[in-house]
């Protein structure tokens, strides 16, 4: 099975292309920057405690990368190992390896990640559709993280199960 989870952030914003044709797609390319959990003895002497990985994504997800991934941002990102080789203009043989995006997700609020150096842009809160609803305010019932707190016993007023 060749399957990859990775969570780190993006090094610079994603590079998006759009392939030729009649039907073109968007290609997005960036790295992430994920750290290491442990060092390995011969690494005692380096500054280096994270592994710089590129990844690629396709379609839609490229198009999300392109719209909502910008440098700092904390993912997660699940896909499977590519490997490649194609030979460069001196002639020599390049190999390639990179993480094909199968799915990618935040890993943190906007205001973490803003918090942690994110290159992210905060915009102003939208009116909320349930506004006569007795919820509070999303500013006085907001958690540390970021996400809003949910009253007991309000299970029949949300418009999910």
């Amino acid at each position: 099975m060749n399957k990859v989870i990775l969570m780190g952030r993006l090094t610079r914003d994603p590079e998006v292309r759009y392939s030729a044709g009649d039907s073109s797609m968007a290609i997005a390319r960036y790295t992430l920057a994920v750290d290491r959990r442990f060092r390995r003895d011969g690494d005692a002497n380096s500054n280096s405690n994270a592994d710089f990985i590129g990844c690629v994504a396709f379609g839609k997800s490229a198009e999300f990368a392109e719209r909502y991934l910008h440098q700092g941002t904390k993912i997660v990102v699940t896909g499977r190992i590519q490997t490649g080789s194609y030979t460069n203009r001196d002639g020599q043989k390049v190999y390639t390896t990179d993480v094909v995006v199968e799915d990618q997700e935040f890993a943190e609020s906007k205001a973490a990640s803003a918090g942690n150096g994110g290159m992210m842009r905060q915009s102003a809160p939208s009116p909320s559709p349930m506004a006569a609803s007795p919820m509070p305010a999303p500013s006085q019932a907001s958690s540390a993280d970021g996400f809003m707190n949910i009253p007991d016993g309000i299970d029949e007023e949300l418009p999910f199960n």
